[in-house]
C-alpha cells in the first residue's frame, strides 16, 4: 500500500492474533506518542494512525503495512 491513504480509510493489517480491521484516523508525519510508544514519523517515514474496529485502540502503521478494504 502506497502512502494514499487518507483519513476516514478502512484498512486492514496483520498482526500476531491475525487480520485486523480498523480506520485511518491520520497521516502522522512528525514524531510523537501513543500512550508510551513513541512514533518516530518524519514528512520522508510517515506513518498512519489507525483505529481498530474491534478494540478502538489506536496505534501507527507504516503505509505499507496497510491494505485498504
Amino acid at each position: 500500500m502506497t502512502s494514499d491513504l487518507k483519513k476516514g480509510d478502512p484498512v486492514a493489517w496483520e498482526t500476531s492474533q491475525g487480520k485486523t480491521t480498523g480506520t485511518v484516523v491520520k497521516k502522522q508525519t512528525s514524531p510523537t506518542a501513543i500512550k508510551t510508544h513513541k512514533v518516530a514519523a518524519s514528512p520522508e517515514d510517515p506513518q498512519f494512525i489507525v483505529e481498530s474496529d474491534k478494540t478502538g485502540a489506536q496505534a501507527a502503521h507504516k503505509p505499507e503495512a496497510l491494505h485498504k478494504r
